[in-house]
């Protein structure tokens, strides 16, 4: 029993020093990964609430993209339920995930369409870079992860 217990004392004591608290880091890095999410946020929100609410715009710029204008109310819920994913600390990073696939059949769509490539094309790239900027920045694990292993 003795040796069972030092083993998970020793465990524990492992990953405290290897598992970095989830918010640790200099307030001012904290705070700037909260803003480029907050951006992010709003932007995804915006766009998620008109197609919830099928506004005109919305739905003519969807059915424009080639979906059936039917879709922009599943599009809208879709889209909000990885926003909320991203909002909720514990689930952060899937909501990120989940939020790079949505960019990444944005970037197709425009890609087919032969749209502009630095105004509509990429611009869901410069959507992904603050979602993934902000999460890095405020998310001592997730820097811990990507952080290179020294010998």
């Amino acid at each position: 029993m003795h040796a069972i217990a030092e083993t998970i004392t020793e465990t524990e004591t492992f990953l405290a020093r290897t598992t970095p608290a989830r918010t640790a880091g200099s307030r001012a890095r904290i705070w700037s990964g909260r803003v480029l999410s907050t951006l992010a946020i709003l932007f995804l929100a915006v766009d998620a609430i008109g197609k919830l609410l099928e506004l005109t715009p919305y739905v003519e710029a969807t059915a424009r993209l080639g979906f059936a204008p039917g879709a922009v109310f599943t599009l809208g819920v879709i889209e909000t339920a990885c926003v909320a994913l991203y909002v909720i600390p514990r689930t952060a990073i899937v909501g990120a995930v989940l939020l790079t696939g949505w960019l990444g059949g944005a970037i197709a769509t425009h890609v087919r369409l032969g749209s502009p490539l630095a105004t509509h094309t990429l611009f869901p790239i410069y959507v992904a870079i603050l979602i993934w900027g902000g999460l890095y920045l405020r998310d001592a694990w997730l820097r811990g992860i990507l952080a290179p292993r020294r010998a």
